[in-house]
């Protein structure tokens, strides 16, 4: 068995580490943290464990809080990541970080954006980006993964087969997200309260958003030359899923079908991604409780505008779930391994 670790297991992608891990035939969780809950079990702090004889909460997030694990997800704040991983490396130990922290190749990026100076620079030169679709090979061989963030996942994937073939123009990608509140975080801040969130619908972090710099450093590495996007993130009143359409221009004569085979042969054989074809599309009820992403597209003869939209739920394939397709690819076990749930619905 794979001992796991879980620092910061308290927050809402803790909890959904735990629940897929719960499951997982070939892991056992053997250690938890949060500062909040020290000493608690499992069940008082989610009552939807109540039954399962998980650890106790360890007060300290500390690299001595998961001695004896083989592998450590943090589901941590940004900035605390890049202070523990040392360590944790030091002890053998594998990390994968849901936060931000080593998403970035080139450190100084991560530093203009979150305004924290990285202490750990030279293991971003180390850290594969988790994106399983795109970089397999580079997570098997890391010791280090940063999980993507959930709004460049509902990006990156649509557009990587379009980028790579030359068929959108890489100056011209306009993205209008949309987000369930969940990706917010588990914390009691008043805009996200019911009477605030309830019934209304709004635009934020407008051409300032964290997750820019993140798409476009991607999005560069696939269109071989930089990359610069028009990224606008709304706030759902919902509790989970995101919805990114996608503006683009195509490069040439293309139809709807054309675009849904060469997005469908790309990725065959991927288990968690589905094109959806004309004339259905995508919902966020087709992915929740799911680490799938669905695509569609519509190609606009009018414009010669191909229009995309993806889905996923940004709490599993947009975090917690992806992070776990990352263990299962870096402990060489089955990439679906505890994954393959289908879709809660209605």
């Amino acid at each position: 068995m794979i001992k796991v670790g879980i620092i910061g297991a308290s927050g809402y992608t803790g909890g959904e580490l735990l629940r897929i891990l719960a499951q997982h035939p070939k892991v056992e969780v053997a250690a938890i943290t949060s500062r909040t809950h020290e000493g608690k079990k499992l069940e008082e702090v989610f009552a939807s464990f109540t039954g399962w004889n998980g650890p106790v909460f360890n007060g300290s997030d500390s690299a001595d809080a998961v001695d004896g694990c083989d592998l450590v997800f943090l589901a941590v704040p940004h900035g605390v990541a890049m202070a523990l991983a040392p360590a944790l490396l030091e002890k053998g130990q594998k990390v994968i970080d849901l936060g931000a922290d080593f998403r970035f190749r080139d450190y100084r990026i991560y530093e203009a954006w979150y305004k924290k100076e990285h202490c750990a620079r030279e293991m971003t030169k180390l850290a594969a980006y988790g994106l399983p679709e795109l970089y397999r090979k580079e997570i098997r061989e890391a010791q280090v993964v940063g999980n993507p963030g959930c709004y460049p996942t509902s990006v990156i994937l649509p557009l990587c087969p379009l980028l790579k073939a030359g068929v959108v123009d890489p100056d011209r990608i306009i993205i209008d997200a949309k987000s369930g509140v969940s990706g917010a975080g588990r914390k009691a801040e008043v805009a996200y309260h019911f009477p605030e969130l309830f019934g209304n619908f709004k635009a934020y972090g407008v051409a300032t958003h964290r997750h820019t710099p993140e798409i476009e450093q991607e999005l560069s590495r696939l269109a071989g030359k930089e990359v610069a996007v028009s990224f606008t993130p709304h706030l759902l009143p919902v509790a989970r899923g995101i919805l990114s359409t996608l503006h683009l221009s195509l490069t040439k004569t293309m139809n709807t079908a054309e675009v849904e085979s060469m997005l469908a042969e790309a990725y065959q054989g991927e288990p968690f991604i589905k094109i959806v074809r004309e004339p259905q599309l995508p919902e966020l009820k087709n992915v929740t409780g799911t680490n799938c992403c669905h695509i569609a597209v519509r190609v606009d003869p009018r414009t010669r505008q191909l229009i995309v939209v993806s889905v996923i739920d940004n709490m599993i394939k947009g975090a917690s779930g992806q992070a776990i397709q990352n263990m299962n690819i870096m402990c060489d076990l089955p990439e679906t391994m505890s994954l393959v749930q289908w879709p809660v619905y209605p």
